[in-house]
C-alpha cells in the first residue's frame, strides 16, 4: 500500500486510561486490523498514532471506546490527521516526563474473576496467593506516589519481578501487563502473623492458618488490607463482639460485617436485585440492609438497629480468609480506636491496635493512603444512596458543571470530612477523612490534602470553607497563605453539591435537614428549606427555632432537647422519661432554658428526632453521632398509619414548620400508654408529610419543579422514602445525591461548586 492511499491519525483519550489495561488493548486491537503506530501514557491520559487503511483506521476509532476495558472511562476522544509516513508495526512507548500531571488516578477494584480463578486453581503459580492482581483489578489508589501510573511511582517500586512476572508485565498480549501491582509468591509481598507485641508468630500459609483457627476460637485479629487495617472477630459469638467493643471504646455503634459469598449475605440481611449488583461490584462497599429475622449474627453486631452493614470480599487475603473460616461471618470494623483514623502504617498499627487484637495479620506491601471502607445502600428503587464515599470510589474525578477559572479548595465539614479539589471541569472528593476533632484526623486531612495536590498538580488560589470560625477545616483556611477565602453556609453547600453532581444550573427547593450547621445569622441551623441555585441562595423557611440548653452537651444527651420542647410546649415529661432523668437534674435543665444561659437558639430537625426519642425512652443520651435517631426508625411499629399534627405556618415571609403541637401530643399519647413504636410511626409520618407540603408551596411560588433532599437526617431510610413518594405524586423531580453521600461527605464538593459559580459571576 503506497503512503498516498494510507491514513495516520494522532488520538488524544482522556479519562480513567492508565493503570485499567488500555495501552495493551490499544496494541491487541491495532494488531488485528493490522494498523501501524505507537501508544503511550501521558501527563493527560493516553496518547496514540495510528496508520494503515482508511477503512482500518474508521474501524479502529470506532471500537476504541466500546470496547475499552472494563475499568476504563474515556471521557474525551480527540481525534486529528496527520501524514501518513509509511510506518511499519505497533509499539507501546514509555511514559515522558517532566509534564504536569493532569490524569485520573484510577480508585482500587475487587479481584476480578479471572484472578480469582488462578487464586483457586492448585495448578497455577499463584495459587493462594494473597496479593494475585492483574490490569483488571487490584489496589490502584492506596498505593500510588506520583503519575504517571508506572510502577517506581507506587509503593511497590520495592519488589523487584521475578522472570516469570517481567514477561508478564512487558508482553502487551498478557492480562498483567504493565500491571503496577503484578508479583508472585517468589518476588511480590508475603504474610506474617504477629503477636500483640509485634513478635512475628508464623509466615505464608501458616500465618493464614493460625489467624483463621484463632477466629474461630473468639479471638479478635487485626488484619492488613487494601487502604488500611481491620479489627476482626467472628460475628455469632456473643463474647468476641463483647470485647472488641470494650478494647475499641465502641459501645453502641453497629460493626460492619464480611461474608463469603451472595448466598451468605442473602442469610444476613434482606437484598434484592439492587443490592446484590451493589454489594457485587468491582467498588465492594459495605451494603446496608435490613437485618433477617433469626440471622446468625449476635445481636451485640449492630444493637439498636433495623440493619447491618455487609461486604463482600475483595482483596485476594480476604478470599482466602473467608473461604478457610467457613463458620459464616466475620465482623470486619475499621482497626483503630473509637474516634480516631484506622491504621495504615505498619509500626503504628502494632502501637494503636495491639492493645485490641489478639494478632495482627500483617503484609509487607506498603499502603500509601489510607482509604476507609465505602458505605451504601439502595433506597425507594433509586441509584445507590452514600453514607461514606471512599475505598474503590475514590479519586474517581466528578464533572463541576461550568468549570472554575481558578484552581480551588474546598475544605469541607467538621463531622464526617472529606475535601475537594478542583481545576477547570474536574473535581476531585477526598477519601472519607472522619470526625475532626482531634489532632490525629486533622494530620489525616492535611496530608490528603497535600497527597491530591502533588496527584493532580492542583495549586489552590481560592479556599472555601465552611462559616463555622472553630471547626479546624475552617481554621484550616485561614492558615493556607496566598489564597482568596470564600465562605460558603453549610446547607447551601448542601444543595449545591447535589445540583452540581447533576448537573442541574437552575433554581431549586432544597429540604437541608440536619444535626447542625452555623447560619449566617449566627444561630444553630439545621432544619432549613432553601430557595437557590449552586451560586447563591435564600433561607425560605425553618423548623421553628428551640433552645439547646448546654450546647453540645445536649447532641450527646437528648433528654436536654426534649426538656427544651416539653419547656416550649409547657407539657410535663411522660413517665418514662422522668424515671430515666433525675428531676433535679430536669429542673436545672429547665432553669437553662428559660434563662437562655448556655443555650443557643436551634432549628435543627435532627435535634427534634432525638427529642422525640428521648420522649419515648429510647435513648437520653447517645455513645454515637444518629443513635437516637436511628432508634427511634428501628422502633417504628410498621403497621401503623396515623400521623401527628405538625405546624406548617408563613411568618414574616418564611415557612416555618412548628413541632409544638405535635410534641404535646406525642406527651398525651405516652401518657395515655400508647407503645412507643406507634408513637414513633406516627412521629416520622408527619415529618414526611409536612416536609412535602412545604416543599411543594415553595416550589410553586418559585417557579420551579426540582426539589433537593440532603443533609444527614435523610439517612433515615424510612424518611426519605416517604418524602421521595409523595413529592412524586405532586409532580416534582426529587434529586438527592447520588455519587457523593447525603451527609457531610458531600459538604466539599458542594463549597466548591459554590466557590467556582461566584468566581464566575465576580
Amino acid at each position: 500500500m503506497s503512503v498516498a492511499t494510507r491514513r495516520r491519525a494522532r488520538v488524544r483519550v482522556e479519562g480513567t486510561v492508565q493503570g485499567v489495561g488500555f495501552r495493551p488493548y490499544v496494541h491487541r486491537l491495532a494488531g488485528e486490523l493490522g494498523l501501524a503506530g505507537y501508544v503511550l501514557n501521558d501527563s493527560q491520559g493516553v496518547l496514540l498514532e495510528i496508520e494503515g487503511s482508511s477503512d482500518a483506521v474508521a474501524l479502529f476509532l470506532a471500537r476504541l471506546g466500546p470496547d475499552a476495558p472494563p475499568l476504563a472511562v474515556l471521557e474525551s476522544l480527540t481525534v486529528v490527521d496527520a501524514e501518513p509516513i509509511g510506518a511499519d508495526g505497533f509499539e507501546i512507548r514509555p511514559s515522558p516526563h517532566g509534564e504536569r500531571a493532569d490524569v485520573p488516578v484510577t480508585p482500587d477494584s475487587a479481584t476480578c474473576d479471572d484472578c480469582l480463578r488462578e487464586l483457586l486453581d492448585p495448578s497455577d503459580r499463584r495459587y493462594r496467593y494473597p496479593f494475585i492482581n492483574c490490569t483488571n483489578c487490584g489496589p490502584r489508589f492506596t498505593i500510588v506516589r506520583g503519575v504517571p501510573y508506572d510502577r517506581p511511582l507506587t509503593t511497590m517500586a520495592g519488589f523487584q519481578m521475578c522472570e516469570q512476572c517481567r514477561a508478564e508485565y512487558e508482553d502487551p498480549r498478557d492480562r498483567r501487563f504493565h500491571a503496577q501491582p503484578n508479583a508472585c509468591p517468589r518476588c511480590g509481598p508475603s504474610l506474617s502473623l504477629l503477636d500483640s507485641e509485634g513478635r512475628a508468630v508464623a509466615r505464608w500459609d501458616a500465618a493464614l492458618a493460625a489467624a483463621v483457627e484463632a477466629l474461630g476460637g473468639g479471638a479478635v485479629v487485626a488484619i492488613k488490607g487494601i487502604g488500611g487495617y481491620h479489627l476482626a472477630c467472628r460475628a455469632d459469638d456473643d463474647g468476641a463482639v463483647g470485647a472488641l467493643r470494650a478494647r475499641k471504646h465502641r459501645e453502641d455503634k453497629p460493626f460492619a460485617l464480611m461474608v463469603g459469598t451472595l448466598v451468605e449475605a442473602a442469610r444476613v440481611v434482606d437484598i434484592g436485585d439492587a443490592e446484590r449488583g451493589l454489594m457485587s461490584s468491582p467498588q465492594r462497599p459495605i451494603v446496608l440492609a435490613p437485618r433477617q429475622a433469626g440471622a446468625p449474627v449476635a445481636d451485640s453486631v449492630a444493637p439498636g438497629a433495623l440493619e447491618l452493614g455487609v461486604m463482600l470480599p475483595y482483596s485476594p487475603l480476604h478470599h482466602l480468609l473467608m473461604r478457610d473460616f467457613r463458620a459464616g461471618a466475620l465482623v470486619m470494623t475499621s482497626g483503630n480506636v473509637s474516634d480516631e483514623p484506622i491504621a495504615f502504617r505498619d509500626a503504628d498499627a502494632v502501637q494503636r491496635l495491639g492493645a485490641i487484637a489478639d494478632l495482627l495479620l500483617v503484609h509487607d506491601r506498603p499502603i500509601e493512603t489510607r482509604t476507609d471502607d465505602s458505605v451504601a445502600r439502595v433506597v425507594a428503587s433509586r441509584r445507590p444512596l452514600f453514607v461514606r464515599r471512599s475505598r474503590g470510589y475514590v479519586p474517581a474525578a466528578l464533572t463541576l458543571p461550568g468549570g472554575t477559572l481558578r484552581p480551588l479548595l474546598g475544605c469541607g465539614a467538621e463531622l464526617k470530612n472529606t475535601f475537594c479539589l478542583a481545576r477547570g471541569s474536574r473535581a476531585w472528593v477526598g477519601h472519607h477523612i472522619g470526625d475532626l476533632e482531634n489532632y490525629e484526623t486533622l494530620e489525616s486531612f492535611t496530608e490528603g490534602i497535600e497527597h491530591f495536590e502533588r496527584l493532580f498538580s492542583v495549586a489552590p488560589a481560592v479556599v472555601a470553607h465552611d462559616l463555622h470560625p472553630e471547626y479546624l477545616s475552617t481554621k484550616y483556611a485561614f492558615e493556607r497563605d496566598g489564597v482568596e477565602l470564600v465562605g460558603v453556609q453549610h446547607h447551601h453547600a448542601h444543595l449545591a453539591a447535589c445540583l452540581a453532581e447533576h448537573g442541574e444550573q437552575g433554581t431549586a427547593v432544597g429540604a437541608i435537614f440536619d444535626g447542625s450547621g452555623y447560619g449566617t445569622d449566627g444561630t444553630i441551623w439545621g432544619g432549613e428549606l432553601l430557595v437557590g441555585d449552586t451560586g447563591d441562595f435564600r433561607r425560605a423557611g425553618h423548623v421553628a427555632a428551640v433552645r439547646l440548653p448546654g450546647g453540645d452537651r445536649a447532641i450527646r444527651e437528648p433528654w436536654r432537647v426534649a426538656c427544651a420542647w416539653l419547656t416550649a410546649v409547657g407539657a410535663t415529661p411522660p413517665r418514662a422519661l422522668r424515671e430515666l432523668v433525675p428531676e433535679r437534674k430536669w429542673a436545672q435543665v429547665a432553669g437553662l432554658v428559660q434563662s437562655g444561659v448556655a443555650s443557643p437558639l436551634t432549628t435543627s430537625m435532627g435535634r427534634l428526632f432525638d427529642a422525640v426519642s428521648a420522649l419515648c425512652g429510647l435513648r437520653t443520651a447517645v455513645n454515637y453521632e444518629g443513635q437516637a435517631a436511628i432508634e427511634l426508625e428501628a422502633a417504628c411499629d410498621p403497621h401503623e398509619r396515623g400521623r401527628y399534627p405538625i405546624g406548617l405556618e408563613s411568618i414574616d415571609g418564611a415557612l416555618v414548620i412548628d413541632p409544638r403541637e405535635l410534641v404535646g401530643v406525642v406527651c398525651a399519647d405516652l401518657a395515655a400508654g400508647v407503645a412507643p413504636g406507634v408513637v414513633a410511626s406516627r412521629f416520622h409520618a408527619a415529618v414526611a408529610a409536612v416536609t412535602v407540603d412545604a416543599c411543594s408551596a415553595l416550589a410553586g411560588a418559585n417557579g420551579t419543579d426540582i426539589v433537593v433532599l440532603s443533609g444527614g437526617v435523610f439517612l433515615n431510610r424510612r424518611l426519605l422514602e416517604r418524602v421521595c413518594a409523595g413529592l412524586d405524586e405532586r409532580g416534582l423531580r426529587v434529586l438527592t445525591p447520588e455519587r457523593l453521600p447525603i451527609g457531610d461527605g458531600g459538604i466539599s464538593y458542594g463549597q466548591a461548586a459554590v466557590a467556582a459559580q461566584r468566581i464566575a459571576r465576580a
